[in-house]
């Protein structure tokens, strides 16, 4: 009698638990399809490329090519169109420059970062870091980093093939990163360091497959699946490896002699500045803010960069002679040095305008996401509601023909201060802009320089004709066959 009541009991339960999942089921779905019908009332006055009924634009964008085929989209709809991926996530694509102005000149909450007046804060808290003065020291960090990888590609070329270089740019790039974040020594990278260099590398590639794919855009289904457990685990690896570092320049701050020690190295890391900022009232900042900053920092520093310095090398040796004009400069810089200074990086004219057009062709992160905390109106006198998202399309917007004209043509001096000068000052935008810019942009650019600069003076470029590289944006712009690239040693008195 017992065993029937309880079986009939846990029927009940059953059914009650049914009925709950799909209350709740059903809610969220109408919660789903009151936002997007906010999200597409909000877009009803721009028209845009044809949906599928259930992807949305999701089919296109996962596609090769779909980089270019945006860019067509931009030539069809100047100004904007919606884009859809999935049913229930619908962002305006733009890639104009008033446009961009609009939003990116008034803030707004950035989909993967602080907002508000923490953001704010940790601002002000973190200018300093990169300050000039911080800067100067870590130009010998970025040629001690560069001398190695050109080392191990002077193995390599012996082989007379060509070989993907984007690998070692990485590892180069963390190489780099982790001294001037961590203060790491010459040894290079550890273990420990390579299995943080994976995480990130695998969740840059999570990340875009996850904005891509409608079915994971709910966080209950994606923590259950394959993809999102893998996304967890290399999460709490990054995390891990950051707080561990933490911990140990903690301890060693308790210790006078560490202490003496570190005020008196030559450069302060990037966790010293962190761990000495104070806000006006004193108060530092929490463990859990210190780790968002730094994976932070570490995330977008060393993936952009990579992206930055490999296609810059693939356009020196698209393009033959800007690499000869570029390699007489660094040469007449450098003169019998074997490193640049702090000061070489203001005569480096030609090497910076290079720079910026590969910039400008290949931004290392194509598409940026927005959302906006309040009413925006546009230029064209179209406008769209607080809550609304913005997905800025900066490859598409390198490639407005309405500001660069022959946009696919790589033309260094479009970065002259005359054209500058008469530009719209959202038309290049590689590291973002507005008042979120990208705040290590300069640390950036410093290491694109010294880095691009050593290449040149070791090796000479050139293309493999059979392994044409396949731009593939995954967060940041990479290529889904690697970059391979044939080089030829110079021994131009410049190095070992």
């Amino acid at each position: 009698m017992l065993s029937v009541l309880l079986s009939l009991n846990l029927s009940h339960l059953g059914l009650w638990a049914s009925g709950l999942i799909l209350v709740l089921g059903f809610l969220k779905l109408i919660r789903l399809l009151l936002r997007r019908q906010m999200l597409a009332r909000a877009m009803d006055s721009f028209p845009g490329p044809p949906t599928h009924w259930l992807f949305g634009h999701a089919l296109e964008i996962q596609k090769t090519g779909s980089l270019d085929k945006v860019v067509s989209w931009a030539h069809q709809f100047p100004y904007a169109h919606p884009l859809w991926l999935g049913q229930f996530l619908g962002f305006l694509n733009i890639y104009e420059p008033d446009y961009v102005k609009a939003v990116y000149s008034r803030g707004g909450k950035g989909l993967l970062v602080l907002h508000g007046p923490k953001w704010y804060e940790h601002r002000k808290l973190l200018t300093p870091g990169f300050h000039y003065d911080v800067l100067k020291p870590y130009v010998a960090v970025f040629n001690n980093s560069t001398h190695a990888m050109l080392d191990k590609w002077e193995e390599k070329a012996r082989e007379d093939k060509s070989f993907d270089i984007f690998c070692d740019v990485g590892h180069m790039a963390l190489d780099s990163l982790m001294k001037c974040t961590f203060g790491k020594g010459n040894s290079g990278l550890s273990h420990r360091d390579n299995s943080y260099y994976l995480a990130v590398s695998d969740l840059t590639l999570l990340m875009q497959q996850r904005i891509e794919s409608f079915q994971y855009h709910n966080d209950f289904i994606y923590w259950l699946t394959p993809h999102g457990r893998r996304f967890l685990r290399a999460c709490q690896e990054a995390h891990d490896h950051t707080d561990q570092v933490i911990r140990e320049r903690k301890a060693a701050l308790q210790d006078e002699k560490e202490q003496e020690k570190i005020q008196n190295r030559r450069h302060l890391d990037f966790l010293d500045i962190l761990l000495g900022a104070r806000d006006e009232s004193g108060i530092k900042l929490s463990d859990a803010d210190l780790r968002a900053e730094v994976d932070t920092f570490m995330f977008e520093g060393h993936d952009t960069t990579t992206s930055g310095i490999s296609w810059f090398l693939y356009c020196m040796a698209l393009y033959p002679e800007h690499q000869s004009h570029c390699r007489e400069e660094v040469c007449e810089i450098l003169g019998d040095r074997d490193s640049f200074q702090w000061d070489d990086l203001g005569k480096m004219t030609y090497l910076t305008m290079c720079i910026k057009e590969s910039l400008r062709l290949y931004p290392p992160v194509p598409q940026v996401y927005r959302q906006l905390s309040k009413p925006v109106n546009f230029v064209d006198g179209r406008s769209l509601p607080a809550g609304s998202l913005i997905s800025l399309h900066i490859y598409a917007l390198h490639r407005n023909s309405s500001v660069w004209p022959d946009s696919e043509v790589f033309d260094p001096l479009r970065f002259t201060p005359e054209n500058v000068a008469t530009r719209h000052p959202f038309a290049f935008m590689p590291f973002s802009a507005g008042p979120r810019n990208c705040i290590g942009q300069q640390f950036a650019m410093n290491e694109m320089k010294v880095v691009t600069a050593l290449c040149l003076l070791r090796f000479e470029f050139a293309l493999d004709p059979l392994q044409p590289p396949i731009k593939m944006p995954q967060l940041i712009l990479r290529s889904k066959n690697g970059i391979h690239l044939r080089l030829k040693p110079l021994h131009l008195g410049s190095g070992k």
